[in-house]
C-alpha cells in the first residue's frame, strides 16, 4: 500500500487534514508528525511515497526538508503547503517541489493532488517506459540556458536585464525566441526586436519558456531520421499546440505553465529519432499498414509513447509536476481524475483542436487526439463550451 507522510508543526491543520483523508486509507496508508526532524526519522524506518510538508516550522523547515527528501529519497513526490505564494518562492522550489499548494488547503484538493501524483508516478516507475528510457543510451541533459534562467529566477532580485543577458548569449536561441514573440502566438500588436524588451513585455516565466523549447529545437536532428518526418512541421504543431493552450489559459496563474506544457509535449520525439529512430520507424508504418493512431502503434512497439518517453526526460529535467502531467497524459486526459480546468485540461484541449486543423509531424499517420468535447469541459466547469475554446484557439492564432 503507498504511504503518504504528512509534516505540520501546528496540531490544528494536521487533525483538520487527517479526519477528512481518513477515507483515503483504503487506498494509501497515512502518517502524521509535527516536526522535519521526525519527519527525516520516519523516512529513515520506512520511506514513503509522498511528503507533504508545511514551509514554515520551527527547526527544519519545509524547503530543508523537501532538500533531504530529493537527495536520500529521489523516487518520492514532494508537495509544499505554504501560506505564501510569491512567485520568487515558488521558482526557488522547483527543483525541489512537485506541487506548491496555497493554505488553507481544502482536504478535497488535497486528495485529488496525492492521488494524481500517484498516478504520475505509477506511470513514470511502469516497467515498459522504464525499460525503452534504460535502452537509450543518453538521456539529454536539462538544456543550459534554460537551468541558467531557472537560477536567476530563483534569486533575490532577478532583473529583465540579466533574463535578455542570458538568452541573447547564444544568437541562434534568441532569433527564435524573437521569432515566436513577433508570430501569431501571442498576437502583440507590436514588433519586438530586443530580447529585453520581449522579457518586459512577456514576463520571465514566459521567455523561460520559449527559451527552453528554442533551444531544444535548435538541437532537432534536421536529416537523415525518419523518413516523412519533417522537424518543421513538428514545431509548427507545437508552436500551434502552445499558443492555442495559452490562450486557453490566458488571465490564469498558470497561464506559462501551459504554454510551457504545449512547446513539450512532443519532445519524447526527439529522444526516439535520435536514440530508437528504427522502432520509432518500425511504429510508424505499423500505423500507416493498419490504419492505426502513432499512439497505439507505438504501444506495440515500444510498449510506451512518445508522450511517456517525454513526461520521464521532463521529470529527469526536474520541471514542474503539471507540467510533466500534462505531457505524459495529454492524449488521454481522461485517465486522471480531474476537478478544474488546468494545465493539462488546456494542453488536451488545444491538441485536440489543432490536430484536426494542422498536418502532424509524421506524415500519413493519425496523431491519435483524445476523444475529448463538451461533456469533458462540462465536467471540469470550465469557463467555456467546446465550440468557444475552437474559437478561442483560432482567434489567438490569427
Amino acid at each position: 500500500m503507498k504511504r503518504v507522510l504528512l509534516v505540520d508543526d501546528e496540531i490544528a491543520p494536521l487533525e483538520g487534514l487527517r479526519r477528512p483523508l481518513n477515507r483515503s486509507q483504503s487506498e494509501w496508508r497515512m502518517v502524521f508528525v509535527d516536526s522535519g526532524e521526525l519527519a527525516v526519522a520516519e523516512l529513515e524506518r520506512e520511506p514513503c511515497d509522498v511528503v507533504v510538508a508545511d514551509m514554515r516550522m520551527p527547526g527544519m523547515g519545509g524547503e530543508e526538508l523537501l532538500r533531504i527528501v530529493s537527495e536520500r529519497w529521489p523516487h518520492t513526490t514532494r508537495i509544499i503547503l505554504s501560506s505564501y505564494a510569491a512567485e520568487q518562492q515558488i521558482v526557488r522550489l522547483v527543483p525541489l517541489a512537485h506541487q506548491y499548494l496555497c493554505k488553507p488547503c481544502e482536504p478535497d484538493r488535497l486528495r485529488q493532488v496525492i492521488e494524481r501524483c500517484l498516478k504520475l508516478q505509477e506511470l513514470l516507475q511502469e516497467p515498459h517506459l522504464r525499460a525503452v528510457a534504460g535502452a537509450v543510451h543518453q538521456l539529454p541533459a536539462i538544456p543550459r540556458v534554460y537551468a541558467e534562467l531557472t537560477q536567476i529566477m530563483s534569486s533575490n532580485a532577478p532583473t529583465a536585464a540579466q533574463v535578455a543577458a542570458v538568452v541573447s548569449r547564444d544568437t541562434a536561441i534568441a532569433a527564435k525566441v524573437l521569432h515566436v514573440v513577433n508570430s501569431a502566438f501571442f498576437g502583440l500588436g507590436r514588433s519586438i526586436t530586443k530580447i529585453e524588451h520581449a522579457v518586459a513585455y512577456l514576463g520571465f516565466g514566459a521567455i523561460r519558456s520559449l527559451a527552453l523549447s528554442a533551444e531544444v529545437f535548435c538541437q532537432w536532428p534536421r536529416s537523415g531520421t525518419l523518413a516523412g518526418f519533417e522537424p518543421e512541421r513538428l514545431q509548427t504543431h507545437v508552436e500551434a499546440v502552445a499558443a492555442g493552450a495559452y490562450a486557453l489559459a490566458r488571465g490564469s496563474s498558470w497561464a506559462d505553465d501551459a504554454m510551457l506544457a504545449g512547446l513539450m509535449h512532443d519532445i519524447g520525439y526527439w529522444v526516439l529519432l535520435q536514440q530508437c529512430p528504427e522502432k520509432l520507424s518500425r511504429a510508424v508504418a505499423i500505423g500507416r499498414e493498419q490504419g492505426r493512431t502513432v499512439i497505439d502503434s507505438e504501444l506495440s512497439v515500444l510498449g510506451t509513447t512518445h508522450a511517456e518517453i517525454g513526461a520521464y526526460l521532463l521529470g529527469l529535467w526536474g520541471l514542474p509536476y503539471h507540467i510533466i502531467e500534462a505531457v505524459a497524459f495529454h492524449h488521454n486526459p481522461t485517465r486522471v481524475r480531474q476537478q478544474e480546468f488546468d494545465a493539462l485540461a488546456a494542453l488536451s484541449v488545444a491538441h485536440a483542436i489543432c490536430d484536426a486543423a494542422l498536418p502532424n509531424a509524421l506524415e500519413g499517420s493519425s496523431d491519435g487526439s483524445p476523444v475529448i468535447g463538451d461533456d469533458y469541459l462540462s465536467a471540469l466547469n470550465a469557463p467555456w463550451d467546446w465550440l468557444t475554446a475552437q474559437r478561442c484557439i483560432a482567434q489567438g492564432q490569427e
